[in-house]
């Protein structure tokens, strides 16, 4: 890391050295260690660094949710006029969901409306809760227009497919988990109908392994992605809170077995870290570290763990997987604060999507009192400050991976293009500055020997003078 020098006096003893100054110049004393507190001198950060304040870290929130309000529309449209349709009883085949720069109903978007409403929560600003419940709302209202549609034309509008008849996870479960969370903050939510469509799909007609563990059959047969621990088990452990008190151990224990069948395969103890895929007919199992994934699968067990009980006989082997998965995570942080597409190999590209999701996680993990504050509050601080500056002046993120398939060697991960209009990015930082005001507020970030620590209790005196040893 480069260090700024003390500027006129550095210039001065280099002058000296070549004898370039004059004889009065000559008489100034050298920078040296005996008479410089050379410990002080200013680091060359590419990124800011110290302990960001609740302000600052709204302001970032801020620029996105503008961003994503202005792009995001909620109306029907004739596909070829452009004109708005307002009445939904008999909609023609050319009706459809207008066209933002984002799908109202991706997973990329459920992630973002989890996030919405959690940023609500620790914010105080309703406008964060309002973005998600107005968009439920809209997509509740008018999928039985479009299902009618549907049956009447054969055709329908893509995004709506997705909800009126989903065909993967990616279709079905991080916009049902999000919207089990409204329900249950607004009972008089219309998102059951959608809800319990979701959830058909997810128990009855997901694919699975012999055991019952949620799978795929691409690229090859009877493979694990890491990425559907995400979007599989949160929804169902959601669903536990409203499906009756009769179903919810049944949820709940379904929630948890999934997540240890995954970990059983998937899990890469020596690293602390998960691989991306699994082939249930391959001899060995290539590791490929990938950032995103690891953080689908961080932030599936911190959802679990935020809906079961703690009596649960297993909960604690699910918090000590997170406490591991923590701990794999922060070697690999990089000096920039963010982490890199493929974890563990540094001259993959720096990638802001899984950093945003690794933010989240570790600051509600240390908010929820299941990691040290003092050990990783640092890290995540050192990660959000690399965040902001990701988001750019507009309210974009930058340097996210596009959506991405399955690899068993590096050059196709290292090569996936980043794009601001990659949907993943969004959601997980909204995700994350909610979890660092919520962080800052009971927690007691400082500056201590110019790095950042975080204490037990405030600290009210000024930054000690640093002493040699």
């Amino acid at each position: 890391m480069k260090l700024k020098t003390m500027g006129a006096a550095a210039t001065v003893w280099l002058a000296a050295l070549t004898g370039c100054v004059g004889t009065e110049q000559k008489t100034k004393e050298v920078m040296n260690d005996s008479n410089t507190p050379l410990h002080l001198l200013q680091p060359d950060y590419k990124i800011p660094y110290g302990v960001p304040t609740v302000e600052s870290v709204k302001e970032v929130m801020d620029r996105v949710l503008h961003y994503l309000q202005a792009c995001t529309p909620t109306r029907v449209v004739d596909a070829k006029s452009g004109q708005e349709i307002t009445d939904y009883a008999n909609l023609t085949a050319d009706a459809q969901l207008e066209r933002g720069t984002f799908r109202l109903a991706s997973y990329e978007w459920g992630v973002t409306y989890s996030a919405m409403l959690a940023a609500a929560e620790t914010t105080g600003d309703k406008a964060y809760a309002d973005y998600a419940i107005d968009r439920f709302k809209f997509l509740a209202e008018v999928a039985p227009a479009f299902r009618k549609q549907m049956d009447e034309t054969g055709k329908v509008d893509p995004q709506m497919r997705q909800i009126l008849t989903p065909k993967a996870l990616d279709d079905a479960g991080a916009v049902c988990a999000a919207m089990i969370k409204a329900q249950l903050k607004d009972s008089s939510l219309p998102l059951m109908p959608l809800i319990e469509n979701y959830m058909d799909f997810i128990n009855n007609k997901e694919y699975r392994l012999a055991d019952g563990t949620f799978a795929r059959t691409r690229p090859l047969r009877n493979t694990l992605w890491l990425d559907d621990m995400f979007m599989g088990i949160p929804p169902v452990a959601y669903y536990s809170k409203v499906a009756g008190a009769d179903k919810q151990a049944y949820y709940e224990n379904e929630a948890v077995r999934q997540v240890l069948q995954f970990a059983e395969r998937m899990w890469v103890p020596e690293k602390n870290l998960f691989r991306h895929g699994w082939v249930e007919s391959m001899q060995d199992h290539p590791a490929m570290h990938w950032g995103r994934a690891n953080g689908w699968a961080l932030l599936t067990m911190c959802e679990v763990l935020d809906v079961i009980p703690e009596s649960h006989p297993q909960r604690g082997a699910i918090l000590e997987l997170l406490r591991s998965h923590v701990r794999g995570l922060a070697a690999c942080q990089s000096g920039e604060g963010l982490w890199h597409q493929l974890l563990d190999r540094n001259d993959s590209y720096l990638e802001s999507s899984c950093t945003a999701i690794y933010t989240y996680c570790m600051a509600h993990a240390i908010n929820r009192g299941w990691i040290d504050a003092m050990a990783y509050g640092p890290a995540v601080t050192l990660a959000w400050n690399a965040l902001t500056t990701q988001v750019n002046a507009e309210g974009q993120v930058e340097n996210t991976c596009v959506g991405t398939g399955m690899s068993f060697e590096p050059a196709f991960y290292y090569y996936r293009p980043i794009s601001v209009y990659a949907a993943h990015g969004y959601g997980p930082l909204i995700w994350a500055g909610a979890e660092m005001v919520q962080l800052l507020k009971q927690n007691h970030p400082k500056m201590n020997d110019s790095a950042v620590h975080f204490y037990r209790t405030e600290q009210k005196t000024q930054e000690p003078i640093f002493h040699e040893e």
